[in-house]
């Protein structure tokens, strides 16, 4: 089963510092990502800035394609408005189907602010706690949603890098 986890740190910079603690987890057989990805959002920018970590994963399970899509529906709404509302509905929809629904995006949405980032992982029969534990002492909080065998292979099916 996979999980997709989303951390949030309390500084822009938070979630990027931690990749090498992730990394180090992976090679030791800790820890199986699949797929990862950071927004760091400086005080001082009207938006975040996302980047998709390959440097974790081989061949990533999504693509770019499902992280920009789900940055934009969390962080960019408000901006886009009403012209692309039915578009952005339909997403939404294959989004709920796979387990990210609108009380995940809110939640998200909510607690990711200026002056903060996230990192959000999807990992293969992941114990979230065992990622907190590697952490630096109560440098994130856990928001997650956990995805079945099912909901995985859907994502994968709509978001699925063609190229892996």
């Amino acid at each position: 089963m996979s999980t997709l986890t989303v951390w949030k740190f309390q500084s822009a910079e938070g979630a990027e510092a931690v990749e090498a603690t992730l990394i180090s987890l992976q090679k030791e057989g800790l820890l199986k990502i699949l797929d990862a990805a950071v927004v760091s959002w400086p005080s001082d920018r009207s938006k975040p800035r996302t980047k998709q970590l390959h440097n974790l994963v081989g061949a990533s399970a999504l693509s770019g394609t499902f992280w920009g899509m789900l940055f934009g529906l969390i962080f960019l709404m408000p901006l886009l408005g009403a012209a692309i509302g039915a578009a952005a509905g339909a997403l939404g929809g294959k989004l709920a189907d796979v387990g990210i629904d609108d009380e995940f995006i809110a939640e998200v949405k909510e607690k990711v602010t200026p002056g903060t980032s996230a990192l959000f992982l999807l990992t293969m029969n992941e114990v979230p706690e065992r990622i907190s534990r590697a952490l630096p002492d109560g440098a994130a909080e856990l928001l997650h949603s956990n995805l079945d065998s099912g909901s995985e292979a859907r994502l994968r099916d709509v978001f699925g890098d063609d190229a892996a």
